[in-house]
């Protein structure tokens, strides 16, 4: 049940990020989810597409230097502590969480979670236990 994530490497420099938007958006991408990191000279830009194979076709062939990771997007109440729930559930099995972060918008009054885990089908049979919706990544695509 894992979704793809793209990670885009970008030097840190004025625009970087403006081309990569400016090439998904020319191609009809949807952005579904954004998360970006960065050092001094360089950052590494996650997102969660509508459709990930061509994201990644598109920008390798615009120059940029991209990787595809298998991540978990989960739904959990928008109530305070929900989030908790989840990641006590993992910590429960000693599943370890790598990073997460959040959609940019909601569906069905949820809070949208993508995890980048160790052990992904483990995580979604310990999450799917716990009663936490683990989305599928045609639900998540099409958001």
């Amino acid at each position: 049940m894992s979704v793809k994530q793209i990670s885009v490497f970008l030097e840190n420099k004025a625009g970087r990020l403006a081309d990569v938007t400016k090439v998904l958006g020319s191609n009809n991408i949807d952005i579904n989810a954004i998360s970006i990191a960065d050092t001094t000279h360089f950052g590494i830009l996650r997102l969660i597409v509508s459709n990930p194979d061509m994201a990644e076709k598109i920008l390798r062939e615009a120059g940029f230097t991209v990787t595809t990771t298998p991540v978990l997007a989960i739904a959990i109440e928008d109530t305070a502590g929900s989030l908790s729930v989840a990641l006590d559930a993992l910590n429960s099995k000693q599943i370890g969480v790598d990073y997460i972060y959040a959609f940019v918008g909601k569906t069905q009054s949820k809070a949208l979670v993508i995890f980048r885990v160790e052990d992904i089908p483990a995580a979604t049979t310990v999450l799917t236990q716990a009663g936490i919706t683990v989305l599928k990544d045609e639900e998540v695509y099409s958001l």
